[in-house]
């Protein structure tokens, strides 16, 4: 027994490892067994951690690879992954022993060939184009001459130099360079800020705000512009208050935030000539305006000085104008006095024919015949008065009649109130109370009984005369309840004494 139990069995002689040994074992191992590795695939999930870490998995029709790329890597990147996205990854393969899987470090992506990028950027711009962000309708017409210029590049570019050369050249402006990068990871978010930026200047103050924004960039190949082609940039175009012209790579090139902008120019210098006129054909089109200024006032005041002298001599001279109304006023002159001592004459022999007919015996019977006829008058107005009279008196008795009738009605209702009040204070429960009772309440609520009332805090007892409050006795026994008894009522003595 003792020989089977000193006896090794098989594989016990095999080292021991804890977990933590046999993990990192296992990371050492991948990671010397591949160490920096290219993979290409589809991207699946993406998700990007509060601090700024980014997890996204790389697949293909029959596996899955996890992939991490941490906050600092993901600054760097040049492409950020999204889902759907072909693309191929750089990265170191490592193991997490925390929950004993591997998978992709990530420090690099790029775009699995030009197909995948033509295939993102038309589902991009599908997805604008249906928010209405290239509608006609929403671009705003460019200013005919910008006081200051906003210019978005590279400051060391060749492209701000042919801007800066073109603006010399045409109508020279103030501008104003927010300088960025037009390529690689940092190209997007500083081109928006920039758009933004030049949108919350105050217009006027010590930086001014411009009047046009233009974002320009040389040519370059589709990777190099891919920038242009991000959703940051284009919605930061739309939202852009002041008028934008886009003129990124060369004519061929096209980006998103070409269909955004409001006006493409098909390179940066065709995009200075978009932006001011020409000073000298300015110039020459303001002299040539000013010479048919000139001629046309010229002429105008030539044709009215003829039409002027036309006129004059078809009118009559002033002396010929004024002959016929002198001859008609010296007529009027002469026969003024003869009509004024005809007019009087006729109004004096109207006058004798008026007074003749106002002799004193006319006037004394006009009179009389006015008075006979005030008599009769007088004399019919008198029945009218009788009758005036006789009503005004029957007037008076039935006003009489009305305030006795009236004093009888009142005092009769008066005695049938005195009468009610009296069968009031009969049926009163204060006619009881003068009796001996008493009314014992708790609150607001009457008490009808000993079990109430021996429920209550408080009592109060209202007398004859007043009220007062009472307090339960505290153990006081219950009465039960039952039928009351009537009062014994008292004997009354006979009224009629006993004859025994």
């Amino acid at each position: 027994m003792s020989d089977l139990i000193d006896d090794p069995q098989p594989g016990q002689n095999l080292p021991e490892f804890s977990v933590s040994e046999i993990s990192g074992e296992i990371k050492r191992t991948l990671e010397g067994a591949f160490g920096r590795v290219r993979v290409k695939g589809e991207v699946g999930r993406v998700f990007r951690a509060r601090s700024g870490h980014l997890y996204f998995d790389i697949k293909d029709d029959r596996n899955v690879l996890a992939c991490t790329t941490w906050k600092g890597q993901a600054a760097a990147l040049s492409v950020i992954p999204e889902e759907g996205m072909e693309v191929v990854v750089t990265g170191r393969l490592t193991a997490f022993g925390g929950q004993s899987k591997y998978n992709l470090n990530v420090d690099d992506v790029a775009i699995a060939g030009q197909g995948a990028l033509m295939a993102l950027l038309e589902k991009r711009k599908k997805q604008l184009a249906a928010e209405g962000l290239f509608a006609p309708e929403r671009k705003k017409p460019l200013p005919y001459l910008p006081r200051i210029v906003g210019v978005v590049t590279s400051p060391s570019g060749a492209v701000i130099r042919d801007i800066l050369h073109r603006l010399r050249d045409r109508f020279p402006r103030k501008v104003l360079i927010w300088p960025v990068a037009v390529q690689g990871a940092n190209c997007a978010p500083e081109v928006a800020r920039a758009i933004a930026g030049f949108n919350r200047l105050t217009p006027g103050g010590a930086l001014p705000r411009p009047d046009l924004i233009i974002v320009a960039r040389g040519g370059g190949s589709v990777e190099d512009l891919w920038g242009f082609n991000e959703e940051i940039v284009a919605r930061a175009a739309a939202a852009s208050d002041i008028p934008l012209i886009s003129a990124v790579g060369h004519e061929t090139d096209t980006t998103l935030i070409d269909y955004v902008a409001d006006m493409r120019a098909p390179t940066p210098t065709a995009a200075a000539e978009l932006a001011v006129p020409v000073r000298l054909e300015l110039m020459a089109w303001a002299d040539g305006m000013g010479a048919r200024l000139s001629r046309a006032t010229t002429a105008g005041l030539a044709l009215r000085r003829q039409r002027l002298g036309d006129l004059s001599r078809a009118l009559p001279r002033g002396d010929a104008l004024l002959d016929a109304p002198r001859q008609r006023f010296d007529w009027l002159a002469d026969r003024l006095p003869l009509a004024l001592t005809h007019g009087v004459q006729r109004r004096r022999v109207a006058l004798s024919e008026i007074s003749g007919g106002l002799r004193p015996s006319a006037l004394r019977a006009l009179v009389m015949r006015r008075r006979d006829r005030l008599a009769t008058l007088r004399l019919s107005l008198t029945p009218i008065r009788r009758d005036i009279a006789q009503g005004q008196e029957r007037i008076a008795r039935l006003s009489q009649r009305l305030d006795a009738a009236q004093l009888q009605r009142l005092d009769r209702l008066r005695r049938q109130l005195e009468a009610t009040d009296r069968l009031r204070e009969t049926l009163s429960y204060k006619a009881t109370l003068d009796r001996g009772y008493a009314v014992v309440r708790a609150g607001d609520q009457v008490v009808t009984s000993a079990r109430d009332a021996g429920q209550a805090a408080a009592l109060e007892i209202e007398f004859r005369d007043g009220r007062i409050l009472a307090t339960p006795q505290a153990g006081a026994p219950e009465t039960p309840p039952s039928a009351p008894r009537k009062a014994a009522r008292p004997k009354r003595p006979p009224e009629q004494g006993s004859l025994f």
